[in-house]
């Protein structure tokens, strides 16, 4: 027998009205017991009146809550306890008007945000399937419905015949009974921000985080908005480095643009709209932040968006319509993605931080620029077995004095001397097997000590 509450166990010293408060908060959490005649320490106190009780109480509670559980009667020590055995409801259950969840051995009244988001979870709509109804077919962008045909094109080929607005909307079960879904006004709206004001990206120059430089805000549909942050990204706030393969040039942004199209993507689309939060995008001079409101499912945690995790989009609909569109894939490998495009331009890791119910993705610059390594006092060869090492991923002792011109003593000493500045550090084994890597240390620790 259990001796103390928990998250699935609630004793009560007799029944009365405040039973029905922690019966309906077990079944509208994970289910569990209500043990009627034990102290809070889980001692009888011996209960009067058993039979009536047993008759009692299951129509009370199926009168009171409309819910049927199971009630038995069981002999602790010689004093009768009645069992009242409560499953997880799949429709949220109130007393009185009120919604209660468990919160470990408490009974907690749901309210504000925390009772919209448990009803929204209980009904299985997401905030993106409701109606919206002030939306009209008429406000639908057309421009935007016939790029999302051609986006569409390889997922849904059929798509490519459809002229009708209304089909197309439909068919994405953006509509229902004629009338428009919130993720249709998102989507396709030509100016959703009538109905939604909050739902843009501002962006942000900071040279600190009270010291900002510009700012731009970035409005329309989701798609124009995603196409618009990127441009305006591209043109006012990143740099571009110029690589040439062949004759052809390439300009490479400090940040890689794939990943950050994908971080972008997951802010649109994961975003909690029934907040009043833009999607934040802060370019400090080491970094870029995109912050937007809206927690990760219970069932991610944080340091699982590094590896392979189950997709659960907060709106499944717009989290359908951009995967036909191909802007995504449907298994959860979009923050990995973010990872490895970081790591094949050289840059950190990103970070990733849910706080307050805000996900933050962290962007981190090049600490390894050419523009920065001269900085830090080295010798002309030195900045070039930098430049090496970037390019080529490592570099020897041998190799190192071929292309430096040097003696095995000289270039041994200029690659300890890179190591003591932490920015080689050693690897292999000893001796011929030795060679020297960039520093991995974190990113947090990524100053870089020019003595």
């Amino acid at each position: 027998m259990p001796n103390r509450e928990s998250q699935n166990i609630e004793f009560k010293s007799d029944w009365k009205d405040d039973c029905l408060r922690a019966i309906s908060s077990l079944a509208n959490n994970k289910g569990g017991l209500l043990k009627i005649g034990l102290d809070d320490r889980g001692h009888p106190t011996g209960l009067k009146n058993i039979v009536k009780l047993m008759e009692d109480i299951p129509n009370i509670i199926r009168s009171k809550l409309g819910i049927t559980p199971s009630v038995e009667l069981e002999e602790i020590t010689g004093h009768d306890i009645i069992n009242v055995k409560v499953s997880p409801s799949s429709v949220p259950i109130s007393y009185n008007g009120k919604f209660y969840l468990r919160s470990g051995s408490t009974v907690q009244e749901l309210q504000g945000k925390e009772l919209a988001d448990f009803l929204i979870k209980k009904s299985g709509v997401t905030w993106d399937d409701a109606i919206e109804d002030k939306g009209s077919l008429s406000n639908i962008d057309n421009t935007t419905i016939e790029d999302f045909k051609r986006f569409a094109l390889d997922r849904i080929p059929a798509i490519s015949r459809e002229a009708d607005q209304s089909t197309i909307l439909k068919k994405l079960n953006l509509t229902e009974d004629g009338r428009l879904k919130r993720a249709a006004v998102l989507l396709f709206e030509a100016d959703p921000q009538r109905l939604h004001s909050h739902a843009v990206v501002k962006i942000g120059r900071f040279l600190t985080d009270t010291d900002i430089q510009t700012t731009d805000i970035i409005r329309g549909n989701l798609f124009q908005q995603l196409e618009g942050t990127l441009d305006v990204l591209r043109s006012k706030y990143l740099l571009s480095n110029i690589k040439f393969e062949g004759i052809h040039r390439r300009d490479i942004l400090e940040y890689p643009y794939d990943a950050l199209r994908e971080a972008i993507i997951n802010a649109l689309i994961h975003r909690d709209y029934r907040g009043f939060s833009q999607i934040q995008i802060r370019i400090y001079p080491d970094k870029l932040i995109i912050m937007n409101e809206g927690s990760l499912p219970p069932e991610i945690p944080i340091e699982n968006l590094k590896t392979n995790h189950l997709s659960k989009p907060r709106n499944k609909l717009l989290a359908e319509v951009f995967y036909y569109a191909g802007f995504i894939e449907a298994w959860g490998r979009g923050t990995i993605k973010i990872v490895e495009k970081c790591l094949e331009q050289g840059l950190p890791e990103p970070d990733f931080k849910e706080e307050s119910g805000v996900m933050t993705v962290t962007f981190y610059q090049d600490r390894w620029s050419e523009e920065k390594i001269r900085k830090l006092g080295l010798n002309e060869r030195q900045v070039k077995a930098v430049m090496y090492v970037k390019e080529k991923g490592k570099i020897t002792n041998k190799e190192y004095s071929k292309f430096a011109n040097l003696n095995s003593r000289t270039s041994l000493r200029d690659l300890n001397n890179l190591c003591e500045k932490r920015i080689f550090e050693k690897a292999g084994t000893t001796g011929r097997n030795t060679y020297y890597i960039l520093t991995r240390h974190k990113h947090d620790k990524h100053d870089i000590n020019p003595t």
